[in-house]
């Protein structure tokens, strides 16, 4: 169920009259994760809502003290979570979404509840074939062991250095670590490991659906999660859609793009091509 913060920032999108922004956060992080996102779109003039996972807590603090609330979120029932909160909306929204948010936000749009979508970085769907090694060592802290299925798994500063905040400096990525990180459910990354093996996986987008819209992908150059190899292959499925799909490819970023010092490039670029592509 949505909570009471979700439905007022629904209600607050839905009153003021303005074009919605659906912000989906991946793994290891939590919606305010894109605080200073929201205020840029709507210094833009946007109207911005940034729903959770189910269950997550709304501070990395209470995250911290009950790590365990975030395992058991599986990719259909977040992504149910998702447009729940889509379908109370007036109109029809951009959506923005990194890492398996990005995923969420392919899947969205693939069943036609998006005007325009931007996945930054985002987790492989049933189809893309890519799998680099670095992207094997970032995911080895969940799959090393096949019991964290079932469990909530928390990064080590040095494995979040790996996957993450590999393009940055030592304090900045220590800065990332303690003001943003929190535990994340292991079972989605093992549904998408197995995706290509499963023909009944909840990880596949519709990326022929015509009512898709318009989509653009964005590949941090140096991510080690999702390197650009697995984030052009999910480009070349979403490009035999009829609506537009572009790529871009962000210099010198890694998977914390989003959150990192370097964030406004991302956001601007993000930015730029839903004014450019939202209905008039």
């Amino acid at each position: 169920m949505l909570t009471a913060r979700e439905l007022d920032e629904i209600e607050s999108a839905n009153s003021s009259g303005r074009t919605p922004v659906v912000f989906v956060h991946g793994l290891w992080l939590l919606s305010s994760s894109w605080d200073r996102w929201r205020r840029m779109y709507e210094s833009e003039g946007l109207a911005t809502i940034a729903p959770g996972w189910p269950d997550d807590p709304e501070t990395v603090a209470e995250a911290r003290r009950d790590p365990d609330v975030f395992a058991h979120k599986m990719v259909r029932q977040v992504t149910d979570h998702y447009l729940d909160a889509i379908g109370r909306l007036t109109a029809k929204p951009a959506v923005v979404g990194h890492s398996f948010g990005g995923l969420i936000a392919q899947k969205i749009a693939g069943e036609g509840a998006a005007a325009v979508t931007v996945a930054i970085d985002p987790a492989p769907f049933r189809g893309v074939l890519p799998v680099p090694p670095s992207s094997i060592r970032s995911s080895a802290a969940v799959l090393a062991n096949p019991a964290n299925i079932n469990r909530a798994v928390t990064l080590t500063f040095e494995q979040f250095t790996y996957g993450w905040a590999n393009a940055l400096g030592e304090p900045e990525a220590k800065r990332l670590y303690e003001e943003f990180h929190v535990a994340a459910a292991g079972v989605p990354i093992f549904q998408a490991v197995a995706a290509n093996l499963n023909p009944f996986t909840e990880v596949r987008v519709d990326s022929k659906n015509p009512e898709r819209g318009p989509l653009l992908l964005i590949s941090g150059e140096k991510d080690h999660t999702i390197p650009w190899s697995v984030t052009h292959a999910a480009f070349k499925r979403q490009e035999r859609n009829p609506g537009v799909t572009e790529i871009v490819e962000i210099p010198d970023r890694g998977h914390s793009l989003t959150i990192d010092d370097g964030w406004p490039e991302v956001a601007t670029t993000a930015l730029t091509f839903v004014r450019t592509h939202l209905p008039s």
